[in-house]
């Protein structure tokens, strides 16, 4: 259970790191990069991604860095809009493309600077994905009554 408890904590850091950000930052990319290395089931093609992400990193191309996580990090999850109104970046991923929106599993969040909205979704997309997979694990425990009489007869 301590795995559980150290991916929870890797998820928690990034996401209030960028709560009072304003600039993307080579440490905030890194960590969040970290934090979609752990997530990653398949470490053949891992590497390669990694690499350009942090060649992207080195580049200061914050907003392609976002995307290339996103693509890294939750291959499950599509990009389903990015939107400017207000003075706000908002950015939904959702599951299933082809549903409409009310149908489908859809995290939308607003930030000011576009690549720290995209992060800002990826780790809340994170989040929630760790939190659905927690509760899909617990099975509720059934004890056998004493004198339960089960019915094995073949009815047909």
């Amino acid at each position: 259970m301590r795995l559980a408890s150290d991916h929870n904590d890797q998820i928690r850091r990034p996401d209030s790191e960028l709560l009072g950000v304003q600039d993307v930052t080579s440490a905030l990319m890194v960590s969040v990069l970290a934090l979609a290395e752990v997530r990653r089931s398949a470490p053949s093609t891992a590497a390669n991604q990694a690499d350009r992400i942090c060649d992207l990193i080195r580049s200061q191309a914050w907003t392609e860095a976002a995307l290339a996580l996103l693509e890294f990090g939750l291959p499950q999850w599509k990009l389903r809009s990015i939107t400017y109104e207000d003075d706000e970046w908002f950015c939904s991923l959702d599951k299933r493309w082809p549903l409409p929106a009310w149908l489908d599993d859809i995290v939308t969040v607003c930030h000011p600077v576009l690549p720290l909205a995209i992060l800002a979704a990826f780790v809340e997309t994170c989040a929630v994905t760790s939190r659905s997979t927690e509760a899909a694990r617990t099975v509720p425990s059934v004890q056998p009554a004493a004198n339960a009489a089960v019915c094995c007869d073949n009815f047909f």
